[in-house]
């Protein structure tokens, strides 16, 4: 079982930028698909960015290109996001599954092996 620990959230004001930090716990990443979701008050899960391990593409929702960069560095997976506005807040997840070149199977939240607890991000207008 694999544990995920997610890092980073919090407060901000519209503008502003949170980095969120997402790493295994116990064990390393390798030749997975890891990406974050994010949950806002009320609504369903939706795909992020998501990158893999091993190299290759990385993937944005159309509401985040251009403002949120997915990285990795060492055994961590980063989602640096800027220019944040109010319909960014929600609880925002770390999960780690198959790698895939199909973009439709990465953003579909079923396709994930593992979870972390969440962060909340909160921007205010």
């Amino acid at each position: 079982q694999v544990q995920l620990v997610e890092s980073g959230g919090g407060l901000v004001q519209a503008g502003g930028s949170l980095r969120l930090s997402c790493a295994p716990s116990g064990r390393t990443f390798s030749n997975v698909h890891v990406a974050w979701f994010r949950q806002p008050p009320g609504k369903e899960r939706e795909f992020v960015a998501g990158i893999n391990w091993s190299g290759g593409p990385t993937n944005y929702a159309d509401p985040v290109k251009g403002r949120f960069t997915i990285s990795r560095d060492l055994n961590t997976v980063y989602l640096q996001m800027n220019s944040l506005k109010p319909e960014d807040t929600a609880v925002y997840y770390c999960a780690s599954g198959p790698r895939s070149a199909n973009y439709y199977f990465l953003i579909n939240p079923q396709k994930y092996d593992y979870w972390g607890q969440g962060t909340q991000v909160t921007v205010s207008s």
